[in-house]
């Protein structure tokens, strides 16, 4: 019973997105809810690794790229279908974990960080000079093709649902890792890699596991993203920016939880649009007024609440079950 009344965030979130169409017909409303999940999906894609595995990557970017470039590639060049585009980045992104997760395996830290940026700055220099294959830095567009198989989606009510549908599949995801013997193990690498290891655990191994399925996920998203939008540019699907905003999200929203980047997604996608918006048309070097405000919450937000949204509301739900404090004889 405790552990389904841990779910109720999650729960009251999901339920919350995928009644939005009933709420209402706003494309732009419907928009920033598949933007929510998308970027919620895809942070929750590097707590798989950063969060439960205690491997911070800063260039999970790389990963997205590999995913959104195998779609736009293979539709252009070879007229195939998403889906095969998606199995081909979801393949080579796994190989490309399974091989950083390999060779950086006795790197912890600012230095696993460091590797994984290097990895992505290659693929984006490589994206953006191999014009014969990706155009160049000129970017590719994604054709149109109406139907499923192409997710070809005129309706955004559609690419709600579809974004819903992988959102629920990476927080799934979490769960097992929370409730599994392999996340408890992940756990035990991530708080002392050493003790884990006398313990007998094969923390190499989970390490390299743990990367692979998060980049797997990762270009799984980023093949959505690149159907969705219809175009892809080798500098913003490879830019540090995109994968510091998946750590992001995952630590305002509390990492190693499942439910951690979504609620810090549903903060900063909906902070953002808002100031985007309110700031966007101010003039006389204020354009970028918006990102100041933007930062500064966020720097307040983790000052405040260290182990992000998700922890904030579990210790609310104990406070709330052990009800208030006693009183004592000296209070009476």
């Amino acid at each position: 019973m405790a552990r389904l009344a841990s779910y109720w965030p999650a729960a009251v979130f999901f339920a919350l997105a995928a009644a939005a169409p009933l709420l209402t017909g706003d494309a732009f409303f419907h928009d920033t809810v598949i933007l929510i999940l998308m970027w919620g999906a895809l942070s929750g894609a590097w707590n798989v690794a950063g969060g439960y595995a205690g491997q911070v990557s800063l260039g999970h970017a790389a990963f997205f790229g590999l995913g959104a470039y195998s779609v736009a590639v293979l539709a252009v060049r070879w007229n195939l279908s998403v889906w095969t585009g998606l199995a081909v980045g979801a393949l080579l992104s796994t190989l490309a974990g399974l091989v950083i997760g390999y060779l950086s395996n006795r790197l912890r830290g600012p230095y696993f960080a460091l590797a994984t940026i290097a990895f992505a700055q290659v693929l984006l220099i490589v994206a953006s000079r191999w014009r014969g294959l990706t155009k160049g830095s000129e970017g590719i567009p994604v054709p149109f093709r109406p139907g499923f198989a192409t997710l070809g989606f005129a309706s955004k009510v559609s690419w709600l649902y579809l974004a819903l549908a992988f959102a629920v599949l990476v927080w799934l995801v979490e769960v097992y890792l929370e409730r599994s013997r392999a996340g408890y193990q992940l756990a035990g690498v991530r708080e002392d890699e050493e003790a884990a290891q006398a313990l007998g655990i094969a923390s190499r191994r989970l390490k390299v596991l743990a990367v692979a399925v998060s980049a797997a996920l990762t270009s799984f998203g980023g093949a959505l993203w690149a159907a969705y939008i219809g175009f892809v540019d080798p500098f913003y699907v490879f830019s540090l920016d995109l994968s510091i905003l998946f750590a992001l999200n995952a630590i305002i929203g509390g990492t190693g939880t499942a439910v951690g980047p979504f609620l810090g997604s549903l903060l900063i996608t909906s902070l953002e649009t808002y100031l985007r918006a309110q700031f966007a048309g101010v003039r006389s070097g204020f354009t970028g007024l918006y990102l100041i405000i933007y930062g500064c919450l966020l720097i307040v937000f983790v000052r405040f609440l260290p182990q992000g949204l998700a922890g904030a509301l579990a210790a609310l739900g104990r406070k709330r079950v052990a009800g208030p404090a006693p009183r004592t004889a000296d209070a009476a």
